[in-house]
């Protein structure tokens, strides 16, 4: 059987006194015989748990049409009445029941279901009778497994008259008086669900309720029955903008969806928790569970509890509370609280004295007061919450608007009650989203850090640095949080690189947070990780940078909008401030649809519940029908919502039909274990029905790979669980232990850079490195950064210097020849910070040195050890006598000349960076080996001064002309990765590296904005469709269509059976756009862009195929062994191959280009340095040729105005090179040398600029200016 999609209701079950105490008490009250009601034990009286129809079908399995179909069930003895007697049917007759011997009865319930603590949980506070009729009271309930899942029930207390329970009963042949005075008696209805809709299951037992109070004690078991039917009948919304809604008279019930598949149900007012606590006492609370104390909540009002615990815990998500948790204790559970474990539990507020005299460590929270207390004083002594986060915090929630009265007063008074439901609903999803993001900003801003402290290849978080670099203040607050389970999943998550509503603030407010600490505090030395994220455009000269117009197109660019962000003045009144507590966090807000139900059905028959979902069909088909393509979000609700329908219906193929469908709608909500349970659970007959349509057969397909996958990645040993904190070594290391170390340690990723690392501190002895060596070594590394940190300019100083420019090693005190002072090297000068009054003398930007020695100042009778600096336009040399530390200066500052020198050349900053990474090496190098050799050790991180001297590397004057700028997206590996492919869209760069990795650059700044994985092979190529849509061909056979908006991967196209090769735009005849797509197999499909359907497809006979582009009305498809022109209708109409005598043996077409408004055809092979050049007219033969001077194959060009542009490998050198050919000259302009390995990729960013991206040997990306 298939796994059945999770509907509303998991059992409903009613609680009460039992019959025969109740006669007996009755008995007594009658014979005033009772002073007061009594309190007694309750008992389950009726479980109710679907399927409540099921149809027998011919293997003898019952088929009961509900969602949650329970089939894990177990037996639950319960006691029977003894004497059961003459019961009332609903038609007036009368049936006698006969009398069973037994006294118990055996009912099936749900397996998780623990019917022996939940009646004392439905009566908390007991079960007592009372002379009055009481108001209904309704409270919520969580239970958790083993496993830690948790399935949660809403309980409504409401009151009968003990006598019309008794109706109908005779005793002794007498009816029961009835004039005496009435006694009434609680019952329970507990619904159980597994989510937490608090506010719809409350709603729903408010409309029983109305049933109940005129019906008929007979009646009574019938109707709560058929309830619990009609909500086994209810789907569950799927995760999004779609919600649910159904009538259960006389309201109308809405089902809120999650907001993405990995975020809780909201169902709940958070704003509870404002209302019952300060700023101050709720920031305290969050504390203590961050912290994982033992927490105790205490309310008079039973209800209240478990939603404002609820709340608590909402508002730490992304985190997950993982210790035991259970809101309402019974007062037969008070033992609980002293269970030795970190634990949020809640009783009543009379026990709170008990409680806190009886036990010790507990935190007490008094929801009533709003107040927080240890249980052994009246205050907590526990580290709090980091103090700006928790500034940022109060000042967004000081500008909450809590009070729903004040939204009313400009409306009238409403004569329907369900509309006005309707407008509070509005209003408190308005408020929950805007706490929602509050609350995980306050978790951001706790949290942000981490990332940087991460290895994510050794799956190590470096603790020790992460809390040396807290403010003092805050770091008990973090060593306490570091050792709890709730941020172990939390490091475990970011390790995986989870993608939630945490990345994603964390991104979307970054680089802004650094900008607000940039105008604000003196510029401190950055730890080498944000050094290295930042890297991408820090060092770009602004001359070097492209024009703001290129990123125009993107919202705001000159002040971005999440510049909002910065803090809410604390000094204006509330009342004035603009109610958007928000603002800075928002992200754009989806409208909500909302699907209704068809009425309920007789719930108990099967055909009336068949015809039932048959109309829910029709009436989710009529929606689909409705829906625009372009609303594809949506679509996806609906299909996913008729597939649950259709699987709870057994219609299997239509449900995989229906989840088919997401994967072009929204492939994120895609049901994986639904859809696997349904594939195994297929009949041989409709598997041979699937097998003959096309979709459902790639369906299965793909589903058994990705079962397949799974297996294998188990077989594995996935490490997707492990955690390592970062330890300085116990034993010696050889080269690769060491490599790892290094990386884990967070100093440095590059593996070149280590290995010299290696070379300078085994320099003289055996080639490995000691544990004491590392300690010493990794000790200075981070002593000198903490020292950098606290450097603190004063403003006469800051204003000679670049904002971004921060001190990263400064000298002693020392003598120069401008004065005494200390020496200061930034990322971009050194400079003489002179003493006393702190001032500023530049020494030297390095691109200015023209020579850095070695000298020997006099003193007296000694020669003391100078460093002498030259510098470009000065007459006068600058000399400091640096002593004993003049040889590592020496070294650094060349090191950082010839760095400075070659990312100039190269227009590429990383050479900068890469230059203080070693510079700063050296330091730590000289400082844990003091010894003779030491200097020379150091000089082994010498790297670019050292390639100065060995091969000078001038770069050719016409590609320093034409080359802007360089960025590297393997920045952050250790390893450069090839670039597969490059797009350019209006203000973005897209960037294919290996293994599915996307990256995303502003074009402005060129600043790394944005990254996705999409699948996990290789991208062969991209094409920006619309103005919201990116498609892009992998090598797995599929199209991934990203949302340049959204900035997601949720759509895929899946049609194609090999890895696609090419992607083109073009119009058809009715001049409508369409895509065109091909796969190596040599399969060219034809897509209509608005609906992703396939208009048509064919098949051609050739070697890989590797793209395809249209033009008037023909096709031109290139492989490896043909150039095609083929019909639109997929008629082969030429087939163009290379001369025999220009056939090698493995000569190949890589790629291909038309230049229509000459009707040319150029083309170029893998292996060859020619560029072929045919006429599209009469395309028999190339009828030009240009050779490519000291080239060995060409992989790909691009026209940009009247220029062609190749990107090819060198003959003599492997190196890459780019070649601009004359369209009309027909010859080659220039030859340019920008990257150290074949060009694989070329772009054009509005015909101003060409990218190239090159092999895994160079990795990088350049920018060149089109003449």
């Amino acid at each position: 059987m298939a796994e059945l999609p999770s509907g509303l209701l998991e059992a409903c079950v009613v609680f009460g006194a039992p019959s025969d105490k109740l006669r007996d008490i009755y008995q007594l009250h009658q014979q005033n015989k009772l002073n007061e009601p009594p309190l007694l034990d309750a008992e389950v009286l009726q479980v109710h748990a679907p399927p409540f129809v099921t149809k027998e079908t011919n293997s003898n399995q019952a088929i009961g049409p509900a969602f949650s179909r329970v089939q894990r069930r177990r037996s639950f003895i319960k006691k029977k009445r003894r004497d059961r007697v003459a019961e009332t049917l609903s038609n007036g007759d009368t049936a006698n029941r006969a009398e069973v011997s037994s006294a118990t009865e055996d009912i099936s319930v749900p397996k998780d279901l623990d019917l022996i603590a939940l009646p004392q949980l439905c009566f908390p506070g007991g079960l007592q009778l009372a002379n009055e009729q009481k108001d209904d009271s309704y409270h919520f309930l969580v239970f958790t497994d083993l496993f830690g899942n948790r399935t949660h029930g809403v309980v409504v207390q409401y009151y009968r008259s003990v006598q019309s329970c008794q109706e109908g009963v005779v005793q002794n042949g007498h009816r029961w008086n009835s004039s005496k005075s009435r006694l009434y008696a609680p019952f329970a209805v507990c619904v159980i669900s597994k989510f937490p809709y608090y506010n719809a299951l409350r709603e729903c037992l408010s409309c029983l309720l109305v049933q109940l109070r005129p019906a008929r004690q007979a009646d009574i078991e019938e109707t709560i029955k058929e309830f619990s039917a009609k909500l086994s009948l209810v789907p569950l919304p799927p995760p999004g903008q779609l919600h649910v809604s159904f009538s259960l008279r006389p309201l109308q019930v809405v089902l809120p969806s999650r907001e993405d598949q990995d975020s809780p149900v909201i169902d709940i007012d958070l704003h509870l928790p404002f209302l019952c606590f300060t700023h101050t006492t709720l920031l305290q609370v969050l504390s203590c569970l961050l912290q994982e104390q033992r927490l105790v909540l205490f309310s008079s009002d039973w209800a209240r509890l478990t939603l404002v615990a609820e709340s608590l815990l909402l508002y730490l998500q992304p985190l997950c509370w993982q210790q035991p948790y259970v809101p309402v204790l019974s007062r037969g559970m008070l033992d609980f609280l002293m269970a030795p474990t970190a634990f949020l539990m809640g009783c009543h507020i009379s026990h709170f004295e008990e409680v806190a005299a009886e036990t010790e460590d507990l935190i007490l929270v008094n929801v009533d007061d709003g107040i927080i207390q240890s249980s052994g004083s009246e205050t907590i002594d526990l580290p709090a919450v980091p103090l700006s986060a928790a500034e940022s915090f109060i000042s967004r929630a000081e500008c909450l608007q809590l009070h729903y009265d004040l939204e009313l007063c400009h409306l009238g008074v409403g004569t329907d009650a369900n509309a006005l439901r309707c407008q509070r609903r509005d209003w408190q999803r308005r408020l929950n989203t805007q706490i929602q993001n509050i609350a995980l900003e306050l978790v951001v801003n706790i949290f942000r850090d981490v990332q940087d402290f991460l290895n994510h290849e050794h799956r190590v978080f470096n603790s020790e640095e992460f809390l040396r670099t807290r403010e003092p203040a805050d770091q008990s607050f973090y060593k306490k949080v570091l050792e709890t389970h709730i941020f172990h999943s939390f490091l475990r998550d970011r390790l995986n690189r989870k993608r939630d509503t945490f990345s994603r603030m964390e991104q979307n407010t970054r680089n802004n947070g650094h900008r607000n600490r940039a105008m604000t505090e003196t510029p401190r030395r950055p730890p080498m990780s944000e050094l290295s994220r930042t890297g991408y455009s820090s060092y770009a000269s602004p001359s070097d940078r492209l024009s703001k117009r290129l990123g125009a197109s993107l919202p705001n660019l000159e002040q971005p909008a999440s510049d909002a962000v910065t803090a809410i003045s604390l000094s204006r009144p509330a009342s004035f401030r603009k109610m958007t507590p928000d603002i800075g966090l928002k992200l754009p807000q989806k409208a909500v649809k909302v699907f209704r139900l068809p009425e309920f059905p007789p719930p108990l028959a099967y055909h009336y519940v068949q015809n039932y979902y048959s109309d829910m069909v029709g009436s989710l088909g009529k929606a689909i029908n409705a829906t625009p393509p372009e609303e594809s979000a949506l679509l996806a609700r609906y299909h996913y919502l008729r597939g649950l329908v259709n699987t709870v219906s057994n219609k299997r193929l239509d449900a995989l039909e229906d989840f088919q469908s997401l994967y072009k709608t929204d492939s994120e909500i895609f049901p994986s274990q639904m859809v696997k349970s349904l594939v195994d659970s297929l009949p041989e007959a409709e598997r041979l029905q699937a097998d003959r349509r096309p979709e459902l057969k790639r369906l299965i397909s793909r589903v058994k790979r990705d079962q397949e996958r799974e297996q294998a990645s188990h077989a594995n040993g996935h490490e997707e669980d492990a955690v390592k904190r970062f330890k300085l070594p116990k034993k010696y290391m050889q080269l690769e232990e060491f490599v790892k170390c290094v990386q884990e340690s967070g100093i440095v990723k590059d593996h070149g850079t280590i290995h010299r690392l290696f070379d300078a501190l085994t320099v003289g002895h055996q080639k490995q490195v000691g544990p004491e060596l590392f300690r010493v070594f990794y000790t200075i590394w981070k002593e000198t950064e903490a020292e950098a940190q606290e450097v603190c300019l004063p403003a006469s100083v800051l204003e000679h210097i670049e904002p971004s420019e921060c001190v990263f090693k400064l000298s002693s005190s020392v003598k120069t020849s401008r004065g005494v002072g200390k020496i200061a090297m930034t990322q971009r000068r050194l400079f003489l910070l002179t003493e006393g009054r702190p001032g500023y003398v530049e020494v030297a930007q390095y691109r200015d040195l023209e020579e850095v020695k070695v000298s020997s100042a006099p003193f007296l009778l000694l020669r003391i050890p100078s460093l002498k600096l030259r510098v470009r336009g000065r007459k006068e040399a600058f000399e400091a006598n640096l002593k004993t530390e003049t040889e590592l200066w020496n070294l650094m500052v060349k090191e950082m000349w010839a760095g400075r020198n070659m990312a100039d050349q190269h227009k590429d900053p990383q050479y900068m960076q890469q230059a203080l990474t070693n510079a700063l090496l050296m330091d730590a190098v000289v400082g844990s080996l003091q010894s003779s050799k030491a200097i020379y050790a150091a000089s082994k991180l010498a790297h670019f001064d050292r390639i100065k001297t060995e091969v000078p590397m001038m770069v050719p004057k016409t590609t320093a002309e034409t080359l802007k700028h360089k960025i590297n997206p393997s920045l952050e590996l250790a390893a450069p990765q090839p670039v597969d492919v490059l797009l350019y869209t209006p203000g973005q760069l897209w960037v294919s590296v290996s293994g599915g990795k996307v990256m995303v650059f502003d074009a402005s700044s060129w600043s790394l904005t944005h990254t996705c994985q999409v699948g996990n092979v290789k991208l062969n190529c991209m094409l920006g469709v619309d103005k919201d849509q990116v498609w892009m061909g992998s090598e797995d056979s599929v199209i991934y269509i990203i949302s340049m908006v959204a900035m997601v991967c949720n759509r895929q196209l899946t049609e194609h059976r090999g890895e696609v090769t090419g992607l083109a735009l073009d119009t058809d005849k009715y001049s409508q756009k369409v895509a065109y797509s091909c796969s190596a197999e040599g399969t060219v499909m034809v897509w209509d862009v608005s609906t992703l359907q396939v208009k048509r497809h064919f098949r051609l006979s050739c070697d890989r195929l590797v793209s395809v582009s249209g033009w008037n009305g023909k096709l031109w498809c290139c492989s490896r062994d043909s150039i095609m022109e083929v019909w639109r209708n997929g008629s082969l109409k030429h087939r163009l191959n290379l001369p025999e005598k220009q056939k090698g043996a493995t000569t190949t077409f890589s790629s291909l280009l038309l230049l229509s408004e000459r009707e040319e055809l150029w083309s170029v092979c893998v292996d060859s340095g020619e560029v072929c050049i045919w006429c599209m007219k009469d395309p028999t033969k190339p009828f030009h040729r240009v050779v490519l001077q000291d080239c060995s194959g060409c992989y790909c060009m691009i026209k940009v105005k009247n220029q062609v542009w190749v990107g090819g490998v060198g003959r003599s050198s492997t190196k890459g090179k780019v070649y601009i050919l004359d369209t009309e000259r027909r010859e080659v302009l220039k030859e340019l040398h920008g990257h150290s390995d074949k060009v694989t990729a070329l772009c054009s960013a509005e015909d101003r600029y060409i990218l190239s991206g090159a092999g895994k040997h160079d990795g990088k990306i350049a920018i060149w200016k089109v003449e």
